[in-house]
């Protein structure tokens, strides 16, 4: 490439003159290319130990005058022909131009001139992205194409300085993380090491230390184990590492490729060597955080975060924590764990006012909501910035019209200089209970249809009110008003202050008047219910009518959810989780409906209307338990493996017994996908489903520890997995709420057995008490790292199944061996990944269809065919064999939807390599007729017939291909033979004569003729041909 001239000393220093003339050098450092020496192993060990090479590309030319000792780099380049290039541009542009002048000044000015030009012009066509790259960076880019391979699609995120272990040695040298893939380059005294991985081939990333290995990550594939070792920064590059395998396993997962954020605001100060798509990483690992924190919906996006301190008026402190501001949100976590959470929606806050500052109280900022509540901020280290941040968000806010006259954005509902904001509708939380609000809401979605309830149907089918004025009754009450106290301590809605004391009130039981609303609050459902006021009743009516898989589905298990409770012993209830399911089912056609999904949603519609319910199962669904509810239970299969890693670790003599029983990956499905709704008396597991939507799936992980440990015991001694099954069966049969007013639904569990003493009764919240005495170390951090580590080992295990299902499908009728199938298996994979990374992303991702069977998932376009066809194929030779596989490709694409699958593709390789001379001629006469030949194909050779009609020797057309000769050869018989060899039968002589229009004494055409029958007109025709063009070539060879 161009450089802006750059001064230069030494010229002959580690550089080696190639082309000169009297203004212009053309050099190449040493240790690049052939020779060198000595001096050039050492300068190419430096270069790659010291990252010289990425500052220094190999090739340069420099601007030079007679009587001048200073030289002037013009140009660079990573290879010769692009610095080739530039060297015949200036001998063909400006030598000419320069032998005019006569002042060597005036010649130097003008080549600076004129390289500055050609800069400043490509510069115009280069896209805004690169420009944010820094320029070191940008070479390290153009090294790392050149030493893999790479093409320009394939984009660097980072590049560290490291060594890789082969064997006990270190190889000094430098890593390269793409988007897709794992690079390594070493050159140490003429030994050259290049590794290449891709993400998706990755199957474990771990960071350790041994005695062998310092502090290092090893890089595990099915086929390898690596370590790379030595860095500068370790926590950073393998932060960024999972960061990549994980987009990879995504892709694996659900075609979700990698699209850069091209909005993403700039830094307000320059970073040095921090690529564009770096930040673009760091940016969405803070806002996968930042979400996950405080249960925001998957398109927030993290604008900043600062240091700074609360007033919580409940304890008459000033808090310490970190405040983080949205385009919707302003959030506040406490640096000491659960001191105190807070979440202020901006379309609730009215007023957003600078204080006076004071020693006290420094930097101070006060936020009004709505609900009348005020949030008073202080120490904040760049107030104005964050108040101008706040105030642009609040205008972009839709409820909002801020006042042209007020400088600091204030909105006052009194102030009459203001618009008046309008109310939200009643389904605000923050000036009432929502459920409150909704239940005076009367929602219908389609006339004639059932009814659709306003309110939650556990208050429309209370079967026994006896148990509301009795002692149950009044504990109920008790545990109202304890929430209400909170609620006029701490506040109500989406800004009330959470705290450990909130904690404490959801361990003991939600109310059951209170369960919908704090369910909606604590999960972030509310949110994105009020952002999105007619969503549901618009999904209801465009999926009402439609049918599909997923409905059908729905349909049967409708009858199957909670069938004991008399809500959905009536068309009501059934009818209401009908609307609910459906419409989630082309909300997000993905999981569309899944098994597990019909218990849970019957029972969050017992205290919620169709809309709440609905938005909770998004929350459950898409953020809560990711992947959970799919055809594969991705997630459900993730969290069970991080549940036998915590048995090893907290129950450990547990842990192997219960491995060798298998009993966990039996009990772990279906306590997780249904929230122990399916195992566990009803009053009971709702107490489970308060705590997980105030915890999430730490607090399932939890109890599920618990009632292991309770057990121990008894699975020690157990012999096999259904005496196991049954214990906990029969334990969990008995976990009772005895504060429960509803009267109990009955429950039989399919292991229970009879004819034993009647089992001790296990109090739910005693259960919940154990399970947070001992289990509580538990962090959300941890298990979210752990996930990630079983995810990798979950979809490559998915991956290798598959891999296993597809190769059994076709090894029955392919002459290849299993050990070959699952190779070429490899490869095809590997190809379709390719398109995905380097091609169109979304045209290969619509080819994969995970609904389909594993055959029929992976497939490739004509293309991608044509390049295995070259490199695996032993037909590839020549200038024919781009047209080859495009007919071979046409031949096995039997459905004519202009790609195949795995199995077509083998198809065609074992008939190439396998197939004997009767099954390869067959193969070869399907190319040259439809559907091998396309239309133009088939024009060309009829034009081509008109020169073999008489004389075979008749030059032919150089944009014919040979292989259209045999397409209409038939032509050539006549008339008279046709009706003869009808009449007489096959004369073998004198046909094979006539057509080929040699001697009989031809000892080629006995051979043929006595081969085949006539049975098989096809095999001979093939033959025949073959036989013609081979006779042609020799007469015209001769």
């Amino acid at each position: 490439m161009w450089l802006g001239p750059e001064e230069v000393l030494l010229a002959g220093a580690l550089w080696v003159t190639e082309r000169a003339n009297p203004f212009f050098l053309l050099q190449r450092r040493r240790g690049h290319g052939k020779g060198g020496g000595l001096t050039g192993l050492l300068v190419g060990t430096l270069d790659v130990v010291l990252d010289s090479s990425a500052r220094v590309a190999p090739y340069r030319i420099l601007h030079q005058t007679q009587d001048s000792q200073v030289y002037w780099a013009v140009a660079c380049g990573s290879s010769r022909k692009e610095i080739t290039k530039h060297w015949e541009w200036l001998e063909n542009n400006l030598l000419q131009t320069l032998s005019i002048f006569d002042n060597e000044e005036d010649i130097t000015t003008f080549v600076k001139g004129k390289i500055h030009g050609i800069i400043a012009e490509e510069n115009k066509n280069e896209q805004p992205q690169s420009e944010e790259d820094p320029g070191k960076f940008k070479e390290a880019e153009l090294k790392m194409r050149k030493q893999f391979g790479m093409p320009e699609v394939e984009k660097l995120v980072n590049y560290y300085s490291c060594s890789y272990w082969k064997g006990r040695v270190p190889r000094q040298g430098w890593l390269y993380l793409t988007v897709n893939h794992l690079c390594f380059y070493s050159f140490l005294l003429g030994k050259e090491v290049t590794l290449v991985i891709q993400w998706v081939d990755v199957t474990q990333l771990e960071k350790n230390a041994t005695l062998l290995f310092p502090e290092c990550i090893k890089v595990n594939t099915r086929d390898n184990e690596l370590y790379f070792s030595m860095f500068l920064n370790i926590n950073e590059t393998f932060k960024l590492m999972e960061q990549l395998a994980n987009i990879a396993m995504r892709q694996l997962l659900d075609n979700e490729s990698f699209l850069q954020d091209k909005s993403l605001p700039k830094p307000r100060k320059p970073l040095k060597n921090i690529s564009a798509l770096k930040r673009d990483l760091d940016a969405r690992a803070k806002n996968e955080c930042y979400r996950a924190t405080f249960r925001l919906p998957k398109d927030e996006c993290l604008d900043g975060h600062t240091d700074c301190t609360l007033w919580t008026p409940f304890n008459k402190m000033h808090i310490p924590g970190q405040m983080f501001v949205s385009n919707n949100y302003i959030c506040f976590a406490s640096k000491a764990e659960e001191a105190c959470h807070l979440i202020i929606p901006l379309r609730e806050v009215t007023i957003v006012e600078k204080a006076d500052s004071s020693s006290v109280l420094p930097s101070p900022l006060s936020i009004s909501t709505k609900s009348k509540m005020t949030f008073f901020f202080a120490n904040l280290k760049d107030r104005d910035f964050l108040v101008q941040r706040i105030s642009d968000f609040l205008q972009r806010t839709p409820s909002k019209k801020p006042c042209s006259s007020d400088r600091e954005w204030k909105w006052n509902l009194a102030d009459p200089g203001c618009e008046e904001v309008p109310e939200l509708p009643s389904s605000s939380p923050l000036a009432v209970s929502p459920t409150s609000a909704l239940s005076n809401r009367p929602v219908s979605f389609c006339a004639g249809e059932v009814p659709t309830a306003s309110q939650g149907l556990l208050k429309l089918f209370r079967r026994n009110s006896e148990e509301l004025l009795g002692p149950k009754g009044a504990k109920e009450k008790m545990k109202e008003e304890s929430w209400n106290i909170h609620f006029f301590e701490y506040g109500r809605g989406m800004c009330m202050y959470r705290t450990a004391k909130t904690r404490e009130l959801v361990q003991k039981g939600i109310p059951e008047n209170l369960r919908g609303e704090l369910w909606l609050l604590f999960s972030g459902a509310w949110n994105e219910m009020v952002t999105h006021p007619s969503y549901y009743a618009d999904l209801v009516e465009k999926s009402m009518g439609k049918y599909n898989l997923a409905t059908e589905e729905i349909e049967r298990d409708l009858h199957r959810s909670m069938p004991e409770h008399p809500a959905f012993q009536n068309e009501l209830g059934i009818a209401a989780l009908r609307r609910v399911l459906t419409a989630y089912a082309f909300r997000n056609p993905t999981i569309g409906y899944c098994q597990a999904m019909n218990i849970v949603t019957s029972v969050l519609l017992l205290y919620c209307n169709e809309e709440e319910a609905f938005w909770l199962l998004v929350a459950l669904c898409e953020r809560m338990l990711p992947d959970y509810y799919n055809t594969r239970v991705v997630g459900a299969l993730v969290d069970q493996g991080i549940f036998e890693e915590l048995t090893r670790e907290y129950l450990p003599q547990l842990s192997e017994k219960m491995q060798d029983l298998g009993v966990i990956s039996t009990i772990s499905l279906s306590w997780f996908l249904t929230l122990f709704l399916s195992v566990m008396p009803f009053e009971s597991a709702v107490v489970i489903v308060d705590c997980f939507f105030y915890e999430g799936i730490k607090f399932i992980l939890q109890v599920s520890l618990a009632i292991l440990d309770a057990n121990m015991e008894k699975l020690l001694q157990c012999c096999d997995e259904g005496e196991a099954m049954t214990i906990l069966g029969r334990y969990l049969d008995n976990v009772v709420n005895r504060q429960s007013v509803s009267p109990p639904i009955p429950h039989l569990h399919a292991l229970l057995t009879s004819g034993d003493d009647p089992p001790l009764e296990i109090d739910i919240f005693e259960l919940i008490k154990t399970s947070y005495e001992k289990f509580s170390s538990l962090k959300a951090d941890d298990i979210e790292q752990m996930r990630f580590k079983q995810r990798l080992k979950v979809i490559q295990s998915l991956e290798d199944t598959a891999k296993k299902s597809v190769v059994r499908a076709v090894s029955s009728d392919i002459g290849f061996s299993i050990e070959e199938l699952e190779e070429l298996y490899v490869v095809f994979k590997a190809k379709y990944l390719m398109s995905c990374y380097w091609g169109n992303n979304r045209a290969a991702a619509a080819r994969r269809d995970q609904s389909l069977p594993y055959l029929e998932q992976y497939r490739i376009d004509m293309e991608q065919f044509k390049e295995l066809f070259i490199g695996l194929t032993p037909w590839s030779c020549g200038a024919h064999t781009p047209v080859l596989a495009g007919r071979l490709f046409r031949l096995l694409d039997e459905n004519r939807d202009s790609l195949i699958n795995f199995k077509e593709f083998v198809t065609g390789m074992s008939g190439m390599y396998h197939g004997d001379l009767t099954e390869k001629l067959k193969v070869l006469y399907k190319l040259h007729l439809p559907p091998a030949l396309n239309p133009e194909e088939a024009e060309s050779a009829l034009e081509a017939t008109s020169y073999f009609t008489e004389d075979v020797t008749t030059e032919v057309s150089p944009f014919v291909s040979e292989l259209d000769f045999c397409l209409h050869c038939e032509s050539q018989e006549t008339q008279e033979d046709k009706g003869r060899r009808n009449e007489n039968g096959p004369e073998k002589g004198n046909f094979i004569t006539s057509k080929v229009g040699c001697k009989p004494g031809n000892s080629l055409m006995p051979y043929c003729s006595d081969s085949f029958t006539y049975q098989d007109h096809n095999i001979f025709k093939s033959c025949l041909v073959s036989c013609q063009l081979i006779v042609f070539i020799y007469e015209k060879s001769s």
